[in-house]
């Protein structure tokens, strides 16, 4: 199922443009994407209706938002945290509702990414201009999803073409060096869709780090790259290419499939490696058989590939390449009006290929599930619980559970609790001579209360949860290797809003967080790189053919340590947007972020872009 070949990703990129207008694609019935979340039950559900937080990112706002990465398009959002090693293409690590960064399960088109031997998503590598939606469920999932959902579950859907036959081309340039282009097409009729894109991108980037070693001392921090030795820009360069397609066979049977690959380049700073060359690839099909109205049964199936070439200079020095290959059988049954029973099974292999000698290269986890859904008038419920077998820890079961209640018309008040899993890595069970491979998943169990606000024009949402996570991963000194040490307790609110005032379109969040260590030598200290205070507004308008916007977002003081010795300011940035219709089917876009050249850091000795600016150029007609 792998796309890795010795063609470079743009010569496949040409081949199959003037390939794929020969697919046929099945329709989807058409739904409002604002208004419909799939993560959160492995259902269509309205977003409205969900028990559980959510956000959804649609592709109207991410091209308005003139974002230029994932984490970008994230940032500041209710419940996240961001952290990032230099630049565009660095190292980011996500923090959901104070979870660790390894504690959010994320899926691109339904199937799960990530590297077997961090334990990390590479949110850098995942190319912002082919996605079409994005939906942040906030809290523990694992009753439906398995392993790593305790913080919440991210699901990236790449472009999907409803209308007629529609080319786009893009080129756009700005601040340090940075140019890039992307072309590509798609369409769809009574029985299908189909659509192509390919991306490419470059930057020179900034100096990544400031932190340096010393040979006299042996102090060192952040890169710990000998002084002057690397004073220089890092760069990143990126090839993207997406292919999808569909068909309705009749009326009971559909099939779909997608794939998505990205080739990165990444400079950094580091005496031991300062280049990789990365490869974030997702492949998948799905198979769907509906004989009634009440029945609805789905086979779906993919592949993961992240893997990264190591380098000093032009020497080699080390790859790592996980695949992570998966599949999933199932139905949803209606049983009454309103009344919705969902069975699954679902099957998981990680692989590890790699310079370094593992222990093991290989483990399968075995699950099967089950959820309840029901409205009953203005109350409704859910249930759902999961076994998962795994090779390495045996058997673990999840739980969940939700009611809802709108009242007095336009309020709504939910609440739930849900417990949930993460299973150890390869680094932590495998790695030779600083592993543990009698290490247990890390558990927890989320309590969470909301109360809505669904106006005409306006929609407000807070949301408080209590998590408690037991058997967390952590460096044992005294064995010299990883081991089931530590407790640690989160809690917070979120509020989001999003209104239409006067012709403004206005998003935003506002996020508190308690984070505490419970155990150890840390005890009662906050826990790493979690900003108690966290917010973001989003604020939209159309003047005709011409449209400004501005986001501004910001994060409260944190420590960057577990020991809270290195303390992180606050910071908070100012982005500008416009953009001109130029005639229907082209539009000139121009952003300037961070606006006052503000100096932060969101990881100890590792800079953060200055003020920037970019212009782009889209030509897309309508269909």
């Amino acid at each position: 199922m792998s796309l890795r070949c010795s063609a470079p990703i743009h010569a496949l990129a040409l081949a199959c443009s003037l390939a794929l207008p020969s697919l046929v694609h099945a329709q989807a019935p058409a739904t409002d994407l604002d208004e419909v979340v799939v993560t959160a039950n492995r259902t269509a559900v309205s977003v409205n209706d969900a028990l559980t937080p959510v956000e959804v990112i649609d592709a109207e706002a991410i091209r308005r938002s003139q974002a230029r990465s994932l984490p970008e398009l994230l940032q500041g959002r209710a419940g996240i945290s961001m952290s990032n090693q230099g630049g565009q293409g660095k190292l980011t690590t996500l923090f959901l509702r104070g979870a660790e960064s390894d504690h959010v399960l994320v899926l691109v088109d339904g199937i799960r990414i990530g590297s077997s031997t961090s334990g990390l998503a590479s949110f850098q590598d995942l190319p912002v201009e082919m996605i079409d939606r994005v939906e942040i469920v906030r809290g523990p999932r694992a009753s439906l999803y398995g392993s790593d959902a305790i913080g919440g579950v991210i699901q990236v859907f790449t472009r999907r073409d409803r209308g007629g036959f529609v080319p786009r081309v893009r080129v756009e340039g700005g601040s340090n060096d940075s140019f890039g282009y992307g072309m590509g097409f798609g369409g769809a009729n009574e029985r299908a869709w189909y659509g192509a894109d390919y991306q490419h991108s470059r930057t020179s980037g900034i100096n990544a780090c400031n932190g340096y070693f010393d040979p006299d001392t042996f102090d060192g921090a952040g890169c710990f790259i000998l002084p002057d030795s690397q004073p220089d820009r890092d760069g990143y360069t990126k090839d993207a290419l997406s292919l999808r397609g569909g068909v309705t066979i009749n009326e009971q049977w559909t099939l779909e499939g997608h794939a998505l690959r990205n080739e990165g380049d990444n400079e950094y700073d580091g005496d031991f490696a300062d280049r990789s060359e990365t490869v974030q690839q997702v492949i998948g099909g799905k198979l769907r058989w509906r004989p009634s109205e009440r029945v609805d049964l789905h086979l779906t199936a993919g592949r993961n590939v992240d893997a990264s070439d190591n380098f000093l200079g032009d020497a080699f020095v080390d790859f790592f390449s996980t695949d992570r290959d998966s599949a999933t059988l199932q139905g949803d049954f209606g049983l009454a009006s309103g009344q919705l029973l969902t069975l699954g099974l679902d099957w998981l292999r990680d692989s590890v290929d790699a310079t370094t000698q593992y222990d093991e290269t290989e483990r399968a986890n075995k699950a099967a599930f089950v959820q309840y859904q029901g409205h009953f008038g203005a109350q409704s419920l859910e249930a759902s619980v999961r076994r998962d077998d795994n090779d390495q820890f045996g058997g673990h079961t999840t739980g969940s559970g939700a009611w809802g209640l709108t009242f007095a018309e336009h309020w709504r008040v939910r609440a739930g609790v849900g417990t949930a899993f993460k299973a150890p890595t390869f680094n932590e069970l495998y790695f030779p001579f600083f592993s543990n491979p009698d290490l247990d998943p890390e558990e927890s169990e989320t309590w969470e209360l909301g109360l809505a606000w669904l106006g005409d024009g306006i929609t407000v949402n807070l949301d408080t949860f209590t998590t408690d996570v037991d058997d967390l991963i952590a460096f044992d000194a005294s064995q010299n290797r990883p081991n089931n040490v530590d407790s640690a307790r989160m809690r917070g609110a979120e509020l989001g809003v999003q209104a239409t005032v006067e012709q403004w379109d206005i998003a935003g969040s506002v996020s508190w967080l308690d984070t505490e260590n419970r155990s150890g030598v840390f005890e009662g200290n906050e826990l790493a790189r979690r900003a108690r205070n966290s917010g973001r507004i989003d604020i939209d308008r159309a003047f005709g053919d011409f449209r400004v916007g501005v986001t501004a977002s910001g994060e409260g003081p944190r420590f960057d340590d577990v020991a809270n010795t290195r303390r992180l300011a606050g910071y908070g940035t100012l982005d500008l947007r416009a953009e001109y219709a130029l005639t229907p089917a082209l539009t000139l876009q121009g952003r300037v972020s961070n606006v006052f050249d503000r100096e932060y850091e969101t990881v100890s000795f590792y800079n953060q872009p200055g003020r920037e600016w970019w212009l782009t150029l889209r030509y897309a007609p309508a269909d």
